[in-house]
């Protein structure tokens, strides 16, 4: 009596074992003379902003005890400054394509 393999169909996630490899393979393409899905420079500048914003966070963290109120201000006031440049450049690289 042989058994019959039946069409089982895979639940597809996001963050599957396919997309995975498929990120590592883009990235990897970015660093070579292939074509990248990614853009090199798009990823160097979000590598430095997300390290860029956790160090503000850490930052923060250790004074938020002594931090006065115009402390903050300033702190909100960089932070805000440098959202809205990566945003502008981003719009503006998109206008040029």
């Amino acid at each position: 009596m042989a058994t019959k393999k039946e069409n089982v169909t895979e639940k597809k996630y996001f963050f599957g074992w396919t997309n995975i490899k498929w990120g590592i393979k883009e990235i990897i393409n970015v660093y070579s003379v292939n074509k990248s899905f990614f853009s090199k420079k798009r990823v160097e500048s979000g590598i430095a902003f997300i390290i860029a914003q956790w160090g503000m966070v850490y930052f923060l963290l250790n004074k938020v005890n002594t931090m006065t109120t115009t402390d903050m201000v300033m702190w909100a006031g960089i932070e805000f400054a440098i959202s809205g440049y990566i945003i502008n450049q981003i719009q503006k690289e998109k206008k040029e394509d």
